[in-house]
This record gives C-alpha cells, sequence and structure tokens, in this order.
C-alpha cells in the first residue's frame, strides 16, 4: 500500500440519473461501469478506464446540482478536516468511514470550493508516469478570490505553488514537492462560480468537444490552445455538471 497525500486520487460524479450520465461517459470515453459491492448498502458504480479504477457514480443529495467531486488524498481525514475548518473552511459532511474503502468528509474551502478528504484503506490509486487517453490528468480551482483559496491550500495542505501569467491575472500551480497537484485561477467574470473541475485526457481535444456536443453537452470553452500545456476544452455534461478534456503536449503526458 502506498499513499500519495497532496494528489487528487478519485473523481466521483454526483448524479441525478446515474444511467444517464454513465451511458454519455461511456461513449464520449469509452469509460466502463463495475459495480462494487458495499458493505454499507448499495453496490457503487465504479468507473473504469481500461484496467484502472478512477472514479465512480453516486446519487447527488437531494437538493443539490449534478457536478464532479474530486477527491484529495490526506494522511488523516480527521485531523485535515479539523484543520480546514480552523483555517476557515465550512464542513458539508463530518469524517466517516465508507464501508471497508476508507475515511471520507466533505468541506467547502473559505471561498466555496467543494472537495473532499479522503483517505483509502487499500492506499491510493497507483501513480503512473503518464497518463493514458480516458485517464483523469488535472484538477483545476476557479475560485472569485484567488488569494484567499491560495493561502487555505498553502496553510491547511502545505501545498507551495508556481505562478504562471495570464491574461486576467496569475494562474498558480499547487505543488507538493516537485509535483504539480492542481491548478487554481481567478474566474474570468463574476457569474463563474467557485469550483473543482477535473480534467480527462484526450487524444484528440476538437473531436471529443465535438462529440460531447452530439451526445447533449452544451460547450464552455471551445478547443483553445494554452502554450506550453497542449489544446483544451470545457463543457457542462447533459445533466450540467462542468468536465474539461485536454490533449497534453507530449512533456504533460
Amino acid at each position: 500500500m502506498s499513499y500519495t497525500p497532496g494528489r487528487f486520487v478519485w473523481f466521483e460524479h454526483l448524479s441525478n440519473d446515474i444511467p444517464k450520465a454513465r451511458d454519455f461517459y461511456e461513449k464520449l470515453f469509452g469509460w466502463n461501469t463495475e459495480m462494487m459491492a458495499m458493505s454499507s448498502g448499495d453496490p457503487y458504480a465504479m468507473i473504469h478506464n481500461g484496467e484502472a479504477a478512477i472514479g465512480g457514480y453516486s446519487q447527488a443529495p437531494a437538493g443539490s446540482p449534478p457536478q464532479w467531486m474530486s477527491y484529495l488524498s490526506v494522511s488523516d481525514v480527521d485531523s485535515a478536516y479539523k484543520a480546514a475548518l480552523a483555517a476557515g473552511a465550512k464542513s458539508l459532511a463530518a469524517p466517516m468511514d465508507y464501508g471497508s474503502a476508507g475515511r471520507m468528509a466533505t468541506i467547502a474551502d473559505p471561498t466555496g470550493g467543494v472537495f473532499s478528504l479522503w483517505h483509502g484503506a487499500q492506499g491510493d490509486p497507483a501513480e503512473t508516469e503518464t497518463t493514458p487517453p480516458g485517464g483523469f490528468i488535472w484538477d483545476e480551482l476557479s475560485t472569485q478570490d484567488e488569494k484567499m483559496a491560495l493561502a487555505f491550500y498553502e496553510k491547511v495542505f502545505a501545498f507551495t505553488n508556481d505562478a504562471m501569467p495570464m491574461a486576467q491575472g496569475p494562474y498558480y500551480v499547487l505543488k507538493q514537492g516537485d509535483k504539480g497537484r492542481a491548478g487554481l485561477y481567478k474566474a474570468m467574470d463574476a457569474a463563474m462560480p467557485t469550483m473543482w473541475t477535473p480534467y480527462v485526457c484526450v487524444a484528440d481535444c476538437d473531436a471529443t468537444s465535438a462529440k460531447a456536443t452530439s451526445l447533449g453537452a452544451t460547450v464552455c470553452v471551445a478547443p483553445t490552445d494554452i502554450p506550453g500545456v497542449g489544446r483544451l476544452a470545457l463543457f457542462n455534461d447533459p445533466q450540467g455538471a462542468s468536465i474539461a478534456i485536454l490533449k497534453p503536449n507530449p512533456s504533460m503526458t
């Protein structure tokens, strides 16, 4: 068993129609879903990209919009949860065990970005040198207060950062050691929500974006080249959950 604290290791689609979500993503990315028995109740719909388990589907809580939930690996959920609340985060779900899978809590950072803290009983998914198409490659926070968010993630999770210039202000790469783990930036306009958005690696950004549209998605950011990074697009799936895709430069994979 091995752990990589500070890495987003799991991504879960909180859905109001799991069969509809499965149909969309299986057609778009070639994912497959396996039902995993859970001692705590109903089986869990686990997403596989090839042989690798990368995420799952769960029923969205009543009154909550469909969304992708990012899971951040931590050494101890309870201590990370307490530190996050002391630094201004809001509790959405207190620490609890999920059968034999692991322990989790869900919080909103001081600017409103929602994510989960996770410590898996069997360690974290293996970290690979390259990300295959269909795998999650990045996670990114858009926020209305990037300075407050940056201070929070640095204080609670000991991230350092590299700042990259962008037109609307710096793009911060959150790092653990020399590993870039996620991005953080000021939302491009006041109407843009504060949220974490996962990125899926694709072989062809334009073709995948067009396919997403044909399957009922709404493109929010058309395929765009980002120097030194790759070609990306952002869309809302048919249920309204935001997700991004990236065809990375060879050095990024």
